[in-house]
């Protein structure tokens, strides 16, 4: 399949520019004033707020203008992650994409179709003059993979529609209709440093798991390199004596399972060899747990230079808690009208030693706000017995079922009508910023959905390109059968 032969073309050639234009979360800049500059060289109403969203105003096409207005709302920014052998700027270089057979795919980085496709599709539709639609507002929000700090500064009259279509999610033929609140939790210990006498060093590595969003795959049985490695030090430094921690890092992203880590310790050199030989046989035993879903993992062990290391009480503690603390799967949603989709979950995400301290970041899911507090409440207090210090985020709320939208009702017939199957109506463990929305927007009728994505946030992503056709077409359907005002 050739780029030039993607389909729909005007789709494509959108999401083609966007992904020369730098926009890591929180460094959006370049990407708002492509955006702003775009909407007035097109004559179209174009505001930016003093958060950094943006929103470009189409009126209605000639006959539709006592139609309801519609939002259409995408996020600009896109998780940077790459593969630790590919260089890349972020900052500076555009996204170099590939097709893979249905597939669209980049090289060595992450796609950026998160969440790039949907705002692909609204300049798509603001760049058109063959589509029938009442009056659309497309909004483009800044910073939502790490913390949706644009939805959250947004003022409430920023947007004037009467509907929003989120079009942030990544399952064809899935139309959500409820998300997950979450927060983050900081740990942090305070250590000291030490230089220790007749140890041998060793660096241990495991990389290439599958990782994956915290959220949306969380019920996945992926790996999570942090719990993996943590739980093999807990297991030697309870079977040996005088092991000693010098660095433990793992993780990236609040939003992602970890791919990969390494750790530094010190053993007596008696002990080395059991070292090398228990790593071998633990490495066997977790490839058998994960036989299905991690098919990739390396394993690395080899020695290494001296440094000084952490104290030995503190180093204990860590292990401890980090072997302890919740990580997955935390309750199940009772709401049969969702599914048995995943209520409540945690995701130990990133652990970083510093010269002083050990940085620990995870992060709380739930469709329950008070089981989102109670588990938060829960992975504090792992880590406040283990005497470090533990702080929750303010996060972000959930978005509740609406059971009258009218919304709802209109997508789920116009998809019946155009592909001649039923779509599934469920909620997703994840954060859309529709929670947020609800907020300050309680009257508004919302739905997401979006293209097939596929390994989002990892240098895996892809886009399956047969789907976005297939969102156009029901998009365009949805937008000539909004109701009168």
């Amino acid at each position: 399949m050739n780029k030039s032969n993607l389909k729909p073309q005007r789709v494509f050639e959108q999401f083609a520019r966007i992904n020369e234009i730098p926009r890591p979360s929180k460094r959006e800049e370049k990407m708002i004033e492509y955006l702003k500059n775009w909407g007035k060289s097109h004559g179209l109403d174009t505001n930016v707020d003093e958060t950094g969203n943006v929103i470009i105003r189409k009126p209605a096409t000639q006959g539709m203008e006592n139609r309801k207005t519609v939002i259409l709302q995408s996020h600009m920014d896109m998780v940077c992650d790459k593969l630790v052998d590919v260089e890349f700027d972020f900052d500076k270089d555009a996204i170099k994409t590939y097709i893979d057979g249905e597939w669209l795919t980049a090289e060595g980085t992450t796609l950026g179709a998160d969440d790039g496709i949907g705002c692909a599709i609204e300049l798509a539709l603001l760049d058109s003059d063959d589509i029938e639609h009442g009056p659309i507002e497309c909004v483009f929000t800044r910073d939502e993979e790490t913390g949706l700090s644009g939805a959250e500064g947004m003022k409430a009259g920023f947007m004037t529609g009467d509907y929003l279509i989120n079009l942030d999610s990544e399952d064809e033929g899935e139309i959500f209709v409820s998300c997950a609140g979450g927060r983050n939790t900081q740990a942090t210990f305070h250590i000291s440093r030490e230089e220790t006498a007749d140890a041998f060093f060793i660096c241990a590595q495991l990389k290439g798991l599958i990782g994956g969003h915290s959220g949306d795959d969380i019920n996945k049985k992926r790996a999570n390199a942090i719990k993996i490695l943590a739980r093999f030090l807990f297991m030697e430094m309870k079977r040996y004596e005088g092991i000693r921690l010098a660095q433990f890092h793992s993780g990236k992203l609040h939003n992602a399972i970890p791919r990969d880590g390494r750790f530094v310790i010190a053993v007596p050199s008696a002990i080395k060899e059991n070292i090398r030989a228990d790593w071998n046989v633990f490495a066997a035993e977790v490839e058998d747990e994960f036989h299905v879903t991690d098919t990739q993992m390396q394993w690395h062990m080899e020695s290494c230079e001296a440094e000084p290391v952490i104290d030995a009480d503190s180093a204990r503690r860590f292990v401890w808690a980090v072997q302890a603390v919740d990580n997955g799967i935390y309750a199940i949603c009772q709401d049969e009208a969702l599914g048995g989709m995943v209520e409540t979950s945690s995701n130990i995400a990133s652990i970083h030693t510093e010269e002083k301290e050990i940085k620990i970041l995870s992060s709380q899911r739930s469709n329950v706000m008070s089981n989102l507090d109670n588990m938060c409440a829960t992975i504090q207090a792992v880590f406040e017995l283990a005497g470090a210090e533990a702080v929750s985020s303010d996060g972000y709320p959930a978005w509740k079922m609406r059971a009258d939208s009218k919304l709802t009702e209109i997508v789920v017939e116009t998809y019946k009508k155009l592909f001649g199957k039923q779509p599934i109506v469920r909620g997703i463990h994840a954060g859309l910023e529709c929670g947020l929305f609800s907020e300050r927007y309680p009257n508004l009728d919302m739905v997401s959905f979006g293209p097939t994505l596929r390994f989002v946030h990892t240098p895996d992503e892809r886009l399956h390109i047969p789907t976005v056709q297939m969102v156009w077409d029901h998009l365009k359907e949805i937008l000539k059968n909004i109701p009168e005002k």
